[in-house]
């Protein structure tokens, strides 16, 4: 992709935002388009996506939408909407899909922070925790239902044995509620909100690997007042990945790609922590396939006081 075709996309979007007449605030429009382009572009496997409305009005407008800008451009081809209980979501479905094996592979193995007792402790995702096999659980599903789609089913290959992760089969469709449309597969919104159902896993930390976090905040669902209360009384460090565009500028003009939160007696270094250097260094390899699009990335650490928490 370069950044000719880059243009193309924002003014295929633009057209089919104001085709639908939907509403957008200015910087709303800006976002959806910005998480866009990090979705095509490798950048992200997957945006929260919480501007432009809510519930079934926002999730409407995104499929009308996605179905407009495929049939324009092959680009968009791999985007869906996905829904996991009342939170919506943007996702490539071959990003999403190579960042679980790689999570399921420990090539990008995510720390966790775990908040259900204090002092919080960070733990690593093979520490053997009841949450952690849940999550990889989970992972497990969703690699397999991505890979139902035709341009996914050769990741299957690069499986080793010991996952124990085979050809998708007809339960893994049942079981996340997806009904294949042979015309298109993956056609509308993918709603794997019944993988929460029966699962110690909360959505907190489920969105802290989804969206491609470096570290994302443990605890179980019996435990939601104790963790509130022990990460509001933390201050925090504030993670901001921010990138800009490879345009002709006499500036650089960076944009907020994704931010986390870490609690500063877990991160007393700053962007000098292992973990983070190690995530900076796989974040720069994805802008690199990309470079024609994106300039610069570059890490920016606050502090944020102590503050009520809603997780």
């Amino acid at each position: 992709m370069d950044n000719s075709q880059v243009e193309d996309a924002f003014r295929v979007i633009d057209a089919s935002i104001a085709e639908i007449k939907w509403k957008l605030r200015p910087s709303s429009k800006n976002r959806l388009v910005f998480d866009i382009l990090a979705l095509i572009t490798g950048l992200r496997p997957a945006v929260m996506v919480d501007y432009g409305g809510h519930g079934s009005e926002l999730q409407a407008h995104l499929c009308i939408l996605l179905d407009l800008i495929k049939k324009q451009s092959s680009l968009f081809e791999l985007l869906r909407v996905m829904i996991i209980e009342d939170m919506i979501y943007l996702i490539h479905i071959r990003g999403l899909a190579e960042h679980a094996l790689a999570s399921l592979c420990l090539k990008r193995e995510i720390l966790f922070v775990d908040i259900d007792k204090d002092p919080p402790k960070m733990l690593l995702q093979k520490d053997g925790q009841v949450v952690s096999a849940q999550l990889e659980s989970i992972q497990k599903m969703l690699f397999s239902l991505l890979c139902v789609h035709k341009l996914n089913k050769d990741l299957l290959a690069d499986i080793p044995p010991f996952l124990g992760i085979g050809p998708p089969e007809k339960v893994l469709v049942e079981q996340s509620g997806y009904q294949k449309d042979p015309a298109n597969e993956f056609s509308g919104p993918i709603d794997l909100s019944s993988l929460m159902q029966d699962s110690q896993v909360t959505l907190p930390t489920l969105n802290g690997w989804l969206l491609g976090y470096p570290v994302a905040y443990l605890f179980t669902k019996d435990h939601v007042a104790d963790a509130i209360s022990n990460l509001s009384s933390k201050p925090l460090h504030l993670y901001m990945i921010l990138v800009c565009r490879n345009v002709v500028s006499k500036k650089d003009n960076f944009q907020e790609l994704m931010s986390f939160t870490v609690p500063c007696e877990l991160s007393m270094r700053g962007d000098d922590e292992q973990w983070a250097k190690a995530f900076m260094v796989d974040m720069s390899s994805k802008l690199e396939r990309c470079k024609q699009v994106w300039r610069h990335l570059k890490l920016e650490v606050r502090e944020c006081y102590p503050q009520s928490i809603v997780l």
